[in-house]
């Protein structure tokens, strides 16, 4: 069995990926990997608090490695502190790395040209799939999934906070992609087949953020994340009970 560790989001393509993986059995997945916005200790673009990010790998039976961002990165520095964490996993006997990438040509060239010097083959279980079916297949699985950010380029506040079900994506414009895969919207997955029980939380404050253009904050190399340009952001904050 081929070992691999797995770029983890905390949402639904993430979860949905891993779960294809773990059915077909062709790789031994050696744990979760999640950057994280340590100005803040939250899960970077998706503003998780860590200790919800804690409860997912527990709940899943995986190690967790964090690789810690601050939230002015660079790009370059991006890109070293993400090659140095993957040639250490590599070093740890992985040969192929996971992500839930659906259809974005650029950022997959992107992962692919990072790792491909490290000697890590990039793996897509979603790639090309048709996104309303894979946010049907994750919904009747029974992964339980909630909004924490949605993009106000995008979306209303009325969007965000809310539970990812068959009326949710019947809600979304017609403009909007039913996973997201544009960064839309991104959510945290807090029960489902994957998991040995739910996470519990309560929903807290929501708020909007606005951002100036700049090139230096770009999390979403890693993970389903927005574009640089995209400035305004509706976040609900979680808080684990």
């Amino acid at each position: 069995m081929k070992q691999a560790y797995f770029n983890w989001s905390s949402g639904k393509d993430s979860a949905l990926a891993l779960y294809q993986v773990l059915a077909e059995r062709e790789f031994k997945i050696t744990k979760l990997v999640t950057t994280v916005n340590t100005d803040v200790a939250r899960v970077s673009m998706h503003g998780l608090r860590e200790e919800l990010l804690d409860f997912q790998a527990e709940r899943l039976g995986l190690p967790l490695e964090k690789i810690a961002l601050n939230g002015n990165v660079s790009m370059s520095e991006f890109s070293k502190i993400l090659g140095d964490a993957a040639r250490k996993l590599k070093a740890a006997g992985n040969t192929h790395t996971i992500f839930g990438d659906i259809f974005l040509e650029d950022l997959k060239a992107y992962r692919e040209e990072q790792l491909a010097p490290v000697g890590l083959k990039a793996v897509f279980p979603l790639w090309k799939k048709d996104t309303k079916q894979l946010i049907t297949e994750f919904i009747d699985l029974g992964f339980k999934a909630i909004t924490v950010c949605v993009n106000g380029k995008y979306l209303d506040e009325s969007f965000v906070g809310r539970i990812l079900d068959h009326q949710f994506v019947a809600d979304l414009p017609k403009n909007v992609d039913p996973c997201g895969e544009n960064g839309e919207f991104h959510t945290f997955v807090f029960d489902g087949p994957l998991f040995s029980k739910p996470i519990a939380f309560k929903i807290g404050e929501k708020v909007n953020r606005r951002y100036e253009r700049a090139e230096s904050n770009d999390d979403n190399c890693f993970s389903d994340d927005e574009k640089a340009w995209d400035t305004e952001f509706y976040f609900c904050d979680l808080i684990p009970v």
